[in-house]
Parts: structure tokens; sequence; C-alpha cells
């Protein structure tokens, strides 16, 4: 090993570190426990050297998200890509699961995605983790784009027996995420990019309310509580309900 390539090694080492002792503050301390003199005064660093790697709290907050929604990211589309195509059912119940295992298995990681804003935080214009959100909003979509046969009869444009107050317009969503559901499920209504933000509401709730610990005391096992939602899940999108639990 070069001397050049011995320091890159040491120097992904110590930024790995970094990371990993930013979740542990954040589990011990919640969001405001996250500051750069924190993490240096934990590994034994001086706070120049933590400089030397991250200019910023925010630019070290923003690169931890995105790693940490990479990999759920990761795991979710695994999981996904396990099961043949057609099988919408099975695919939309596997991103679930997956999706609350890894949450159970990582709370520090849900937290800092999807919990309280760490405090004085700014993101970056397009998001900490633009990429991950843009793969999580595809592959919502592409899950209802899956199931909207099942929901609608050719040329509707809002599922059967819906209760829309009002029709949704293209207008109603932001315009990254509009244009890349048009450009990647030609035909598919606006209605459907409202059904996957109310799908992945669903799929989100109870995994919130175990990851912050308000299912301790109702609910002995959480994972029968969830598996249950999101079949009555896939059956009110029309889908055949999954098989029984392996």
């Amino acid at each position: 090993m070069t001397e050049g390539s011995r320091r890159e090694r040491l120097r992904a080492e110590t930024a790995r570190e970094i990371k990993e002792t930013a979740l542990a503050l954040l589990s011990e301390g919640g969001p405001g426990a996250v500051t750069l003199r924190a993490i240096a005064r934990r590994m034994g660093m001086t706070a120049g050297a933590i400089y030397g790697y991250y200019a910023t709290r925010d630019d070290l907050l923003t690169a931890l998200i995105d790693d940490v929604y990479t990999a759920l990211m990761d795991e979710i589309e695994q999981a996904c890509d396990a099961l043949p195509a057609d099988d919408a059912s099975g695919r939309l119940l596997a991103w679930a699961e997956t999706f609350r295992r890894w949450s159970v298995a990582n709370p520090e990681g849900f937290r800092l995605v999807y919990g309280e804003p760490v405090p004085g935080y700014r993101p970056p214009p397009g998001g900490p983790a633009p990429g991950a959100e843009r793969r999580a909003c595809a592959g919502l979509v592409t899950l209802v784009a899956a199931a909207w046969p099942y929901l609608t009869s050719p040329g509707e444009v809002s599922p059967k027996g819906s209760q829309e107050i009002s029709p949704y317009e293209w207008s109603d969503f932001g315009p990254g995420l509009a244009d890349e559901v048009r450009a990647s499920h030609p035909g598919l209504p606006p209605s459907a990019v409202a059904l996957a933000l109310r799908v992945w509401g669903r799929m989100h709730g109870l995994v919130a309310l175990e990851v912050h610990g308000h299912l301790r005391v109702q609910a002995r096992h959480p994972d029968k509580l969830y598996r249950d939602e999101i079949c009555d899940l896939v059956t009110s999108l029309g889908l055949p309900a999954p098989g029984p639990r392996p």
C-alpha cells in the first residue's frame, strides 16, 4: 500500500467514525446534541481536525442524511426486486416491511431522516438527499401505477368510489415529481400521485409510533399490527391479498 493510499484509507475511516459518532450523539441527546465540537470531544480530536473533514455541521448532517436515506432505499429496492415485476401485492408488502425493519434496527437514522429537524440545520437547496428522495417517490408511484388498473376502469382518472373532494392537478405537486411521473408513467393521472403519497403516509404512521416508543405498552407484537395495516392497504388498492407470513 502506498503512502497516498494509506492516507486515503485512514481519512475514509475517520470520516466514517465521525458519522457514527454523530448518530450516537443523536441517539443519546437528540438533534441538538450533534455539534462538531461534541463529536471532536467524543473522538479525542481537536475541533480544527474535524473541520478538515467537514467545513460546517450542516455539511456533516447533509452527508449523513444522504448516507442514511440511500442505505434505506438500497434495502427497499433489493427486497422489491427479489420479487417478480408483476407481483404488485408482494412488492408493496416487501417495501413496507423492509422500511419497518430498517427503521426499528436504525432508530437514529429514522429520526435523522423523518424525525424532528436538527435545530438550526439548513439543508442545501435541493434537499439533503435528493437522489434517495427521488428514488423513494418514484418507487411509490410505481407501486401505485401497478395497482391503478385494479382501481379504475379504462380512461378513469380517479379510483372507483374515490372520496376526492376535488380533482387533483399536476400543479398540486412539486414540478420535479410531476415531470418525472409524467415521463416515466405516461397516462397516469395526478390522482395517482396523490394516492402514492397517501400510501406513504399509511406505511409511515405505525413505524413512527413504534420508533418513538409509543407502542411499547400497547402492542406486544407491533410487527403483526403493521403487517395487518399493510395487508389492508394492499386490498384497499384492489390488489390480491398477500399470502400468509412464511
